[in-house]
């Protein structure tokens, strides 16, 4: 068995154990028995059933893909723009998605069309990353300076954020508190249908950058390299933003602003299984699953009697390696 086969299933063990883990913590005390009597539909009592399916199954379910796509969205926003930093967080994405959710939210609560953001706010979130997307693409044409596309979306990320923010002081209070809930990230109000959109864009996802792999590891040798291949460098690079940003729009709408993810992951993955997209995809998949889960986990369990917003959690981390990163960077110059 080679190393890569062995790290792929050793990970995917790690998979199964993380979310063996995330249904066992929890306020009503169930054991991993329990737990898979409950799976098997043999659950020992009603409050044990409705406790695992309708709140601790659909909450580590859409972790698991949430982790998932945000990983595989920053490592592919990496692979694409050749930056190590690259990061849906720091793209704008993220802000632009939560602009939409916003607008969405304030503007539907002040008519009293509260029922309608289950519909409304993965469309907003998608639009307002687009916007981002579209932003950022604009103004790195203007400069003529693609290797400046983080920078670009640091500042349309702080523009988009200074947006809201205006938003939301004139806001109504109700609808603005559940606004900054929402953008510090959370899994608590998740539900299996939730499950179902994410898990379908992420199929969607997969799919499309499976097929393009190794159009996408061609980008790797340069756009000038890449175009004298055959390939369309800026359609291909067009596309895969445009994947990103329904991705992680997708996730951002359901379960608010969580960030670094897709910067951490891809890093870690890149020491292990090295910068090939397709090994890259599957790595981030895995381990980003498995990190998000962990820090739900501690995000319920770190306080007595409250739950940290997770995206609390991933910022300080993310922050974190990020100066690591840039240390580590500066030295090997």
């Amino acid at each position: 068995m080679s190393r890569s086969y062995f790290i792929v299933i050793t990970l995917i063990i790690l998979t199964l154990l993380s979310a063996i883990a995330g249904l066992s913590y929890g306020p009503a005390d169930i054991s991993p028995t329990q737990i898979f009597q409950c799976i098997a539909g043999n659950c020992p009592d009603k409050i044990s059933q409705m406790v695992i399916w309708q709140v601790r199954v659909p909450r580590v379910l859409v972790g698991l893909v949430a982790g998932m796509g945000l990983a595989i969205a920053g490592a592919i926003l990496q692979n694409t723009t050749r930056n190590p930093l690259a990061d849906p967080y720091l793209f704008g994405i993220v802000s632009g998605a939560g602009l939409g959710v916003t607008i969405a939210n304030i503007s539907l609560s002040s008519i009293g069309l509260d029922q309608q953001l289950a519909i409304a706010l993965p469309l907003a979130a998608f639009l307002g990353a687009l916007l981002a997307i579209i932003i950022v693409l604009i103004i790195a044409k203007v400069l003529q300076r693609m290797e400046q596309l983080l920078l670009t979306g640091i500042a349309v990320s702080f523009m988009l954020a200074a947006v809201t923010q205006f938003i939301l002081f004139f806001g109504e209070p109700y609808a603005t508190n559940r606004v900054i809930f929402w953008l510090m990230g959370s899994l608590a109000r998740v539900e299996m249908a939730n499950f179902y959109v994410i898990a379908t864009v992420l199929l969607i996802t997969i799919v499309i950058i499976t097929a393009l792999h190794r159009q996408i590891d061609a980008l790797l040798l340069g756009d000038e390299s890449a175009a004298s291949l055959g390939i369309n460098v800026d359609k291909l690079r067009l596309l895969m933003l445009a994947l990103c940003a329904a991705l992680t729009a997708t996730i951002v709408a359901y379960c608010g602003g969580i960030g670094f993810v897709g910067l951490m992951i891809p890093h870690i993955v890149r020491q292990v299984f090295g910068v090939t997209t397709l090994k890259l995809i599957i790595g981030s998949a895995l381990i980003g699953g498995i990190f998000l889960i962990w820090v739900d986990i501690i995000a319920r369990s770190a306080l007595a009697n409250a739950e940290i917003p997770i995206g609390i959690i991933t910022s300080a981390l993310g922050s974190i390696f990020f100066l690591f990163i840039m240390v580590k960077t500066r030295n090997i110059n």
